[in-house]
């Protein structure tokens, strides 16, 4: 067994769980998580004062309700189908409720919405407290093992327990004793309700991540507190309401892995009760270390099961190198794609459960298939085509997998990417190993190639290439294209000005003013990294401002030449000016290589063209493309 203490029991009141590894909620996506070997597996949520608490819409029903009761059961059975103690998140949105009159909350006010948000008087906060309570006991009829009280993430309890939001002058605000007796009260009451033996999971923030939140010293002193009452605690990050907060609560690559391991070991310093690490644990070695090392006692996971719900089972079978890694892009997330591409990069199921199969379907008759492209795109298409029995050649011009990815890999927080690019080259070579798949490097491939080769189906998935701006002095020494400055970064001198601030140019400026050098990105547009989703932008624009002067974004600004004293460049206002530098990076993005993908129509009649060689877009997009174009063959 390679992870000894992440797949050791642990006994969480009177239920005895298989392994350390907690499924964490994520949206209402959890039936493929119910089948990949956690130890509990927590199955959505439910709010818990109708009407009063939902983060979602004013009339979200109460999952113990008599008409919602049935499909809730069912919940609680997947999870424990599979293995896993079944647990429910509890939750109460508070001051930020969905609703059609009035919220509540520690203070009084009119939110930004209009909606007025009433202080909760003891009377209320009696009602709320017997909210929580009723959802325990229901969850404990339902069938489930245990439930997940989030206190965290500036909801309610939250809200009670930070100064950021608590700014009462009674026996409720103030110190954190005070600030901590609603909770408390809240935690009391539901203990004396379901008895002692009965676990009770509790989320807290244990850094907000804004100016004035609540301090570890006080989260501390609280958990200390609460563990009278609850069986284990997690301990996680941030704020779900404010996207400042938000970008550590759900992080972005440009945060370290085990995000918050300090803050869980500080409070598991401090409590006799089991802590859960929650935050970009990515790897079973990062989980084992973490539990090993004793920061620790179970570890719980949520993208890393949307990019590979299977990760728990593969960890346990000693197969880490099939697990699908997670690129913490943030594509899975709704508001970080304001809901018009949700979905998981390197998973196509997910979010799409309704269409895309759990396990590749076997073919009803094997084909010759010619993959040309070994990207993304291509390899996904590679893959999925042999899963289902075709006879598969990948084709690739360069003499490894990859594509762009294996460039993008080679940057600074890319460490995910990285691992991404290592499970395609071993997914690749396993089933060249095998027999399965021809793999062929150097190839390149036209019309005439395939024409001979006579395929069945044929997939297209040459990707792009770099745009070079017609601009005068491009050509000059001392200018490098961004794939030329990535590989050869000790090459540029101190002075760098990087035409182009999309995602690409400003990756590539924070790496650079990362080593020492100093930076000016150039960019046409309004935006820095617009193709980026929005909460990746915040978190970019947050690592510009801890780099100070070293980087310096002129945004509605054109580069109109290049010469022996910089880079002429034309402002919003039309003013021109010459920014001095010793080397110039064009980062102008990439364009879609349309005119080799085109070229290869119409020889196969079952022909598909898939990922950036129909449009330069995310990766995302690429794999579900080949692995749709795979699974319809």
């Amino acid at each position: 067994m390679s992870y000894p203490h992440l797949f050791s029991p642990i006994k969480l009141g009177d239920t005895l769980v298989q392994n350390r590894i907690v499924a964490n909620p994520m949206s209402e996506h959890y039936e493929d998580r119910c089948r990949g070997g956690a130890g509990v597996v927590i199955c959505g949520h439910t709010i818990v004062e109708p009407g009063r608490s939902s983060w979602m819409s004013a009339d979200e029903p109460y999952a113990f309700s008599k008409y919602e009761r049935e499909s809730t059961v069912a919940r609680a059975r997947m999870a424990r189908a599979g293995g896993a103690a079944a647990s429910i998140e509890l939750a109460h949105a508070g001051q930020c409720a969905r609703t059609v009159d009035y919220a509540m909350g520690p203070d009084g006010f009119v939110r930004a919405d209009g909606i007025e948000v009433r202080a909760m008087t003891p009377a209320m906060m009696e009602h709320t407290a017997a909210c929580w309570v009723q959802a325990c006991v229901d969850a404990r009829r339902a069938g489930f093992d245990m439930v997940f009280l989030h206190f965290g993430h500036g909801w309610l309890m939250g809200q009670f327990l930070s100064p950021l939001f608590n700014h009462r002058t009674d026996g409720y605000g103030g110190s954190i004793e005070n600030r901590m007796r609603f909770p408390l009260q809240v935690l009391s009451a539901c203990r004396e309700a379901v008895g002692p033996r009965f676990a009770m999971e509790m989320r807290i923030s244990a850094d907000e991540w804004m100016p004035g939140g609540i301090e570890l010293d006080d989260v501390i002193a609280f958990c200390r507190e609460a563990q009278r009452y609850v069986t284990s605690i997690q301990v996680s990050c941030g704020l779900d309401i404010e996207h400042e907060a938000n970008v550590h609560t759900s992080a972005t690559n440009l945060d370290p892995h085990l995000l918050n391991l300090e803050l869980a070991r500080a409070v598991k310093a401090a409590v006799d009760v089991p802590v859960t690490l929650v935050g970009s644990v990515e790897t079973p070695e990062e989980a084992e270390r973490a539990i090993a090392e004793g920061a620790c006692d179970m570890v719980a996971l949520t993208r890393a099961l949307a990019a590979d719900p299977l990760w728990p089972a593969k960890a346990r079978d000693d197969r880490a190198e099939d697990i699908v890694p997670c690129l913490r892009c943030l594509q899975c997330y709704h508001i970080s794609t304001d809901r018009w591409n949700v979905g998981c990069s390197v998973n196509p199921r997910f979010a799409n459960e309704d269409f895309v199969p759990r396990t590749v379907e076997p073919a009803e008759v094997s084909k010759r298939v010619l993959v040309v492209g070994a990207g993304p795109a291509g390899c996904m298409a590679a893959i999925t085509a042999c899963a289902r029995g075709h006879k598969v050649v990948l084709a690739e011009r360069a003499d490894r997998v990859g594509g762009n990815v294996r460039l993008i890999a080679q940057e600074s927080h890319k460490e995910d990417i990285a691992r991404y690019l290592h499970y395609l080259e071993h997914k690749i070579a396993g089933l060249e190993r095998a027999g399965e798949l021809d793999v062929r490097f150097g190839c390149e491939v036209d019309r005439v190639f395939v024409e001979e080769m006579a395929p069945d189906a044929l997939i297209v998935a040459v990707g792009a290439e770099s745009f070079v701006p017609s601009v005068p002095g491009v050509d000059a020494p001392v200018v490098m294209g961004f794939a030329q400055a990535i590989e050869h970064v000790e090459d540029l001198g101190s002075r760098v000005v990087v035409v182009g601030g999309g995602t690409i140019g400003a990756e590539l400026a924070l790496e650079l003013a990362e080593q020492g050098h100093e930076v000016k990105v150039v960019e046409m547009g309004s935006a820095l990294a617009a193709q980026g989703n929005s909460l990746f932008r915040i978190a970019l624009r947050q690592m510009f401002d801890r780099q100070g002067k070293a980087i310096e974004v002129l945004l509605n600004t054109s580069c109109t030449s290049i010469g022996d004293e910089g880079v002429c460049v034309s402002g919003p206002d039309g003013a021109e000016c010459v920014l001095a530098c010793d080397n110039v990076v064009i980062a102008a993005g990439v364009r879609p290589r349309t005119a080799l993908a085109e070229g290869l129509a119409g020889v196969v009649p079952q022909t598909y063209l898939v990922g950036d060689c129909r449009r330069a877009r995310v990766i995302k997009d690429a794999v579900f493309e080949g692995y749709s174009a795979a699974a319809s063959i």
